[in-house]
């Protein structure tokens, strides 16, 4: 039996560049770094104070009894999904919610609430921590409040990988539609990793940039991180044509991998194998691909390493391939990331531009890839990939392609 083909028919965002899908994607075309100063938390002594962090929410309809049961993760998440929803017009009512899911992907689940948590007890010798402590914290929170935020009753479950948590819990949602228990799925990754315990953390493992994110230059000197959300509506090519939906792309296919070898230090070979394996899922070959979104996070071996995998894999194709790094303009979003940067696959399809890597000063021998560098290119996007190699070695790469 032929698997049935996959179909995105709908995107939302929010991060630092924007609120939405569109004005994500207007900052990425204008190569826009939202990365600056944090001022919406305390930070006391930490030294790397940047981040990209969202200024204000927009409306989302939420009522305050559903909001005090929900950590910030949970909250971005519902509102991306409503956008995605709402864009690929479908309705769910009492006839389909059973055939209705979501997938989503989250890197360090419910850590606004941890930390109120650990002030109440430790700093201000309260007795208890408040009462919804526990579901505002899980790492499927998330996928749970955007089924009740929108009537899901089909599999909804989370995803947790690190950085590519978001393409894990896409390529899930597919396999649901693909077994037959769904007829459309939400999917994406939603973060808020600017709280203080989480950037001290990082801060410990030394790869926080000190001014900004600039991947594949030379003169790289860490990541930084930000807070958002991004999901999409996935639905098989049958029902989409039969409702009239609008396609944006087809979910040509994805490769996962695992390094199997360090908890943090990357390999050629794990990343390698998932480009490979996503290729051959997809049908396609090194030369159908035009662009790559890379995982790219701005670090010395990440970005390097990123370089070597893809010239492994694409041989003398790799050097005519446009990459990019979008990490340079929303940071780091962990478990977001790599729904946001298949909103930059899909728009990059649909208009014909390279989204740039920002903030590039100085060619680097080690990363000699075409890495768009800090203005948008127009190029005709037929196929574009999303990397996302993680911590633990989890790698997960995603193939968008252009409806035929």
């Amino acid at each position: 039996m032929t698997a049935p083909r996959i179909v995105i028919t709908g995107i939302g965002g929010i991060c630092a560049l924007g609120t939405d899908a569109p004005a994500i994607w207007s900052g990425m075309r204008a190569g826009r770094q939202a990365i600056g100063p944090i001022t919406t938390v305390p930070l006391h002594e930490l030294k790397v104070r940047i981040g990209a962090e969202i200024k204000q929410l927009p409306e989302h309809g939420l009522d305050r009894k559903r909001l005090v049961t929900m950590d910030r993760f949970s909250l971005l998440a519902s509102i991306a999904a409503q956008e995605a929803m709402s864009q690929s017009g479908f309705a769910v009512d009492d006839a389909n919610t059973h055939r209705v899911g979501a997938v989503v992907g989250t890197g360090v689940c419910g850590w606004e609430a941890i930390e109120e948590s650990y002030r109440a007890i430790l700093l201000e010798g309260k007795p208890r921590t408040g009462i919804f402590t526990v579901p505002r914290v899980m790492p499927g929170a998330a996928a749970g409040q955007v089924s009740m935020t929108l009537g899901l009753r089909g599999p909804v479950f989370g995803a947790t990988s690190a950085c590519a948590s978001s393409n894990h819990a896409i390529l899930s949602a597919a396999d649901q539609l693909r077994l037959g228990r769904a007829d459309v799925m939400l999917a994406g990754g939603s973060d808020a990793p600017l709280i203080y315990g989480i950037l001290k953390g990082w801060e410990a493992l030394r790869v926080l940039a000190s001014e900004t994110c600039r991947p594949f230059s030379a003169d790289r000197n860490g990541l930084v991180l930000g807070e958002g959300a991004g999901m999409v509506v996935l639905e098989t090519l049958e029902h989409a044509q039969a409702r009239g939906a609008t396609i944006l792309a087809e979910l040509a296919g994805g490769g996962m991998s695992a390094d199997a070898s360090d908890i943090v230090a990357p390999t050629v070979e794990g990343p390698s194998a998932a480009l490979q394996a996503c290729l051959n899922e997809a049908g396609l070959a090194p030369s159908d691909v035009d662009y790559i979104n890379a995982h790219g996070t701005g670090t010395k071996a990440n970005d390097r390493i990123e370089t070597e995998a893809i010239k492994r894999v694409f041989g003398a194709h790799a050097s005519k391939l446009s990459v990019s790094s979008t990490k340079s303009m929303h940071a780091h979003c962990l478990g977001a990331s790599g729904a946001l940067e298949l909103i930059a696959c899909v728009m990059a399809i649909r208009e014909g531009i390279v989204p740039p890597t920002a903030g590039y000063r100085e060619a680097d021998p080690e990363c000699d890839l075409d890495v768009t560098p800090n203005e948008a290119r127009r190029r005709d996007v037929r196929v574009a990939l999303s990397n996302g190699f993680a911590f633990g070695g989890t790698n997960a790469v995603i193939a968008v392609k252009a409806m035929e």
